[in-house]
This record gives C-alpha cells, structure tokens and sequence, in this order.
C-alpha cells in the first residue's frame, strides 16, 4: 500500500463521503428523518462499519495470508451492501441531480482504487497469516479519522432506522375533518413543507385539490393521486367552481442572508401571486368561498415577552413586519370581493420533515445543540399537523376572518425550547451560540429570525373552539421524534363529531 496514487484515491473517496453524507444524507434529504428510508439506513450503517474496519486495517497494517482475505472478502460484501443501497435509493426516493452525479463519481474512483489494490491484496493473501505494523504518514492518520466517522454515523443510522419506525406520520385525512362537504381546493404551494402535508390531507378526505406549481413534475411525484396539477393561473376556466384558495407559496424568507435582492424577491414573489390570486377571483362565476394567505407572527415585529394577540398593533422597523404586512395589504384585495379573507399569522412550524426543526435535528443529535444569544427570545410555534387542521377548521368556520393567529398556546424561550429538544433526542445541549458573532455575521436575519421573536397567542382561533393537538412543546416533541411510549389521541378524532353545523366557507 506504497503507491501514492492510491492514497490519492482513498483520499478523494474519504472527500466524497463526506459531502455525500453531510450534504445529502443530513443536510438536503435528512434520512434519518424520513419513515420510508428505515432500510436504507440499515444498509448505510452496516456498510459504514464494514468501512471502519477496512480503514484501520490498511491504514496501521499489511495484512498477510487469512487476514489479506478477510479483507478481500469484507470488500467484496460492501460491494454488494453498495449496490442493494442504490436499488434501494431508486426503489424508496427521487435522488437529487447532485447526488446522482456524486455517486457516478465515487464508483468510478473506487473502481480505480480496487483496480489498484487488487494485485497488491492478492500478494499479501499468498503470504503466511500475519498482521504486521504498518505506517503510511498522514494516510495512517486519516484513516484513523474516517475510521471514526464511519463508525459514529453507522451507529447513528442504525439507531436512527430502529427510531423510525415510531415516529410514522399519522394518517392525513382526519386532519381536514373538520370540512364535511366536498370542496375543490386551490393550493399554492403545494409541494412545500406545509403544503405537501395539507394537499394530501385533502385528497385523503376526499376533496378535489388543484395545486400552482413551478415544477409540476416535483408536484406529480410527491404528492398522491388524483391531483390537478397547473403551471399558470390561466389554466383555471372562468366557469370552474374552486371553493377555497390557500395561498402557501413565496420565496422561503429563512433561505439565505437578507440581501437587497433577497429581501426584493421574497416580497415580490408573495404580492405578485397574490394580486393574481385576486384577478383570478375576479373572473370566476363562482366566486371562492375563503381566502386564506400566509403570513407570519413577524408581522408584530421584535416584541419580546409581550402577549400579542390579533388586535395588537405591530411594530414597524423590521424586514419580518414588512415583507408580512405587504402580503396581507394585497390580500385585502379579496375582500372588496366579498371573499372572506384569513390573513394567518403562522408560528414556527414543527416537524422532523422540514423547517426549523429539520435544521436543528443534526447539530443537536450529535449533541452539538445549544441556545442562541440569551436564549430568552420567544419561540410561537405550532406543529405541522395542527396547522393543517387549523386551516380546515378556518375553511369550515365561517366566524373566522381577518388577522388569524396560527400558534400553540405555549410559546416558548430559546433556552427552553433547546432544552425540550435536547431532552426529546436524549442528547445534552451546551453550545450556546454567542449574539454578537451571530449578528456579525448573518445581519439582520440573525437579529431577526434567530435573537429576535414574538410571544403570540391564537385567540380568535380558541375562541372560535378550535382545539389543538398539541397545546405543549415537551410532548410534541417527544411524539415528533420518536422518544415518548405512546402517541397522545388527536382531537380531530375526539371532537370530529361535534363538528357538524361547520359545513364550509361563507362570503
């Protein structure tokens, strides 16, 4: 294991791996949060620790006779655990274009590196058994250091796989329960993280959803059947009956520093759609019943501790309040309508899938989580799957208009929130994230989104009798991730009965 050129190939390979499973598995797909990947993580951690072993051993020895053909052996099952892991990558997801081309990349430049271990293997295996001391400089070292990484990761996704299988979403339609007649929904949307779980909500009760997309193949394959999918607004007729439009999408204002260009797009994307959503309404015979758009609880601005709760005025200084409060003044089009219009305030929405908490999963569960700045910056949030039930209680509700908050009843500190997640993951959480660093280094996003927030409560929603799911942060986020024994019963199945009367939306 003398040629350079093969420790140049190793070194490339290690390189790969690590983008592959930091980019890939944690960052872009996060496969240790997925329900469906359970086996394809079994696969990655069984092959990662075939990799720790083969690290060390070419890495601190030269082994001779049995153990050179143990290691030919061990290299020809990774192979196969390899090639049954891309059967089950196609099988179980879309990969993204990056990864298939990384994976393209790793095959060819293991292939090179077999092709040149392959004599010198064959070698040592005529050889007497023996596992004598070997030394390579820095090549030793690193194989020390991957040998490392393999073998935390594999445990991770082995543990991760077995976690899986108690944190499977539960079944979408009785989350819409509450609509009794049958509506046809227009989504905007459709394919985010809110989105996707509302639109197969919807088509599991029943309903008829229509979803705007920019990416209509993307819309086809995640979301379930049937389903009208339209890349433009004037694909909808003048005579179609839509029901209800639930307007979702924008430029993500969490992606990215808070450019001028940025900050451009994120308000134009959001007023533009909206103002078509209006003419679009404009020219339908029959017009929607209910108009919901997306807003934020940034629409109040950096209030600290302070109740708010619809009736509060904002405070204005903020990017937060006004990419929020340029949305809501184009929604207000709908109503000169007669169209009634929500303008939802939404939370931090909760859930392994997607938002903040997806980013927060990998630092935190290799216990490098900790609280931002102070930690005393209120967190309102709310789970996906309650916010999905509020919007169908919103579209059955015909009481509810105008400004409605979309928050657990519980909001929380930064330092408290870290400390439910750190004790749901069953991981410790002392990496306080210093504000000045933070701010000097993401801006005003960071004063903002992490050292800023609001403490807003969901009155018009309470008082209208919506019931959350789950009101309180600890146990929504031991069910979200799998540590507590049993799932709490939903209400959509407890109070589902008591619906009746709430039939739709009203103008």
């Amino acid at each position: 294991m003398t040629d350079p050129l093969l420790w140049i190939l190793i070194t490339i390979q290690m390189a790969f791996g690590v983008t592959d499973t930091l980019v890939h598995h944690e960052m872009t797909e996060r496969l240790a949060w997925r329900p469906s990947q359970k086996n394809e993580l079994r696969l990655h951690g069984v092959r990662n620790f075939f990799y720790s072993f083969i690290f060390l051993l070419i890495g601190w020895t030269a082994p001779q006779g049995a153990i050179a053909g143990a290691l030919i052996f061990v290299l020809g099952v990774e192979i196969l655990i390899t090639l049954w892991d891309f059967v089950e990558e196609d099988r179980s997801r879309r990969l993204p274009p990056s990864e298939r081309v990384l994976h393209t990349l790793m095959a060819l430049n293991y292939g090179a590196i077999l092709a040149l271990m392959a004599p010198v293997l064959w070698a040592w295996a005529q050889e007497a058994t023996a596992m004598p001391f070997a030394y390579y400089g820095i090549y030793s070292w690193l194989c020390v250091i991957a040998a490392a990484g393999t073998t935390v990761f594999g445990a991770r996704d082995l543990a991760a796989a077995a976690r899986l299988a108690r944190i499977a979403p539960a079944p979408a339609g009785p989350l819409v329960a509450a609509i009794e007649a049958r509506k046809h929904i227009l989504v905007t949307g459709g394919t985010g993280f809110v989105g996707a779980r509302l639109t197969e909500a919807m088509i599991a009760a029943g309903h008829d959803v229509t979803v705007l997309t920019r990416r209509p193949d993307r819309a086809l394959d995640q979301l379930p059947a049937p389903i009208r999918v339209i890349t433009d607004l004037d694909q909808i007729a003048n005579d179609d009956q839509i029901d209800a439009i639930i307007h979702l999408a924008g430029e993500p204002i969490s992606n990215g520093l808070w450019t001028g260009k940025k900050k451009h797009r994120v308000i134009k994307s959001r007023v533009q759609l909206t103002e078509a959503l209006t003419a679009l309404a404009a020219r339908l015979t029959h017009k929607p019943e209910c108009f919901i758009a997306a807003s934020a609880v940034g629409w109040y601005g950096m209030r600290g501790a302070e109740p708010l709760m619809e009736t509060h005025n904002p405070e204005t200084n903020s990017f937060s309040h006004q990419s929020c409060e340029a949305v809501e003044r184009a929604a207000r089009a709908m109503e000169r309508q007669n169209i009634r219009t929500i303008r939802l305030r939404i939370g931090l929405v909760l859930d392994p899938a997607g938002g903040l908490l997806a980013r927060m999963l990998t630092p935190f569960e290799f216990g490098l989580g900790g609280p931002f700045g102070s930690g005393k910056q209120m967190m309102s949030w709310i789970t996906r799957d309650d916010l999905v039930w509020l919007i169908a209680h919103i579209i059955a509700d015909p009481r509810l208009a105008g400004a409605v908050n979309a928050t657990a009843p519980g909001a929380v500190t930064n330092e408290l929130f870290t400390k439910a997640l750190s004790v749901a993951l069953g991981r410790p959480a002392i990496f306080r994230i210093p504000a000045k660093p933070l701010s000097a280094a993401l801006g005003q996003f960071a004063d903002e989104l992490l050292l800023g927030g609001q403490n807003v409560k969901p009155d018009k929603a309470q008082a209208a009798g919506f019931v959350f799911a789950e009101p309180i942060l600890d146990p929504a986020l031991r069910r979200m991730l799998g540590a507590a024994a049993k799932t709490r019963k939903r209400p959509w199945r407890l109070y589902g009965h008591l619906l009746t009367g709430q039939v739709g939306c009203s103008g």
